[in-house]
């Protein structure tokens, strides 16, 4: 199975994947941004998101085929995944290979996301990097919020301004698991 954690930037993705992995530590974690990364290393990436190209949405796809086939264990993934033909594409190949997809989204109120990416330090050594890292997460919040209402069916709502563990409950509870 796929836990797939979705919202915007400084939602708490990642937090909530470390701590459904503590209550799951058979679960394998892929973030697709280190796909992303590599990606850019090695190609252009005309548009500035990596999610933009066709070899990383296939890419992130296969690898979670191959986790899941491969290890026999529960992926999460944490990553923020809103324009509706990308999720259609690679949640449709999930589908497509058999692998059931719990998909959650994190909900927060846009002053919350942009007081945590504000508190967020992304390259210490590098002010003005970090400054562009930060203008470039504020300015996806408001694809991120619009999405809401374009996600697939069966996409889980949790309040992100929640605990981690509190959410990590809710979770386990809709994916057959218990809190550690």
């Amino acid at each position: 199975m796929i836990v797939w954690v979705n919202g915007s930037f400084g939602s708490g993705k990642t937090t909530l994947v470390d701590t459904l992995r503590r209550s799951r530590p058979d679960a394998l974690v892929l973030d697709p941004e280190m796909v992303g990364m590599l990606l850019r290393q090695i190609v252009e990436v005309p548009t500035g998101d990596f999610q933009d190209l066709p070899l990383w949405r296939r890419q992130v796809a296969d690898l979670a085929v191959g986790l899941v086939g491969e290890y026999h264990r529960p992926v999460l993934v944490p990553m923020t995944l809103v324009d509706s033909g990308y999720v259609e594409e690679i949640f449709g190949a999930l589908k497509e290979a058999g692998i059931p997809v719990h998909h959650f989204f994190l909900k927060v109120p846009r002053e919350v996301l942009e007081r945590r990416i504000d508190s967020r330090s992304f390259y210490p050594d590098a002010p003005d990097k970090d400054e562009d890292v930060r203008r470039w997460c504020k300015g996806r919040i408001d694809a991120c919020l619009a999405a809401v209402d374009t996600l697939p069916g069966g996409t889980v709502f949790l309040d992100g301004e929640s605990t981690p563990e509190e959410l990590a409950v809710h979770v386990l509870a809709r994916i057959g698991g218990t809190p550690a």
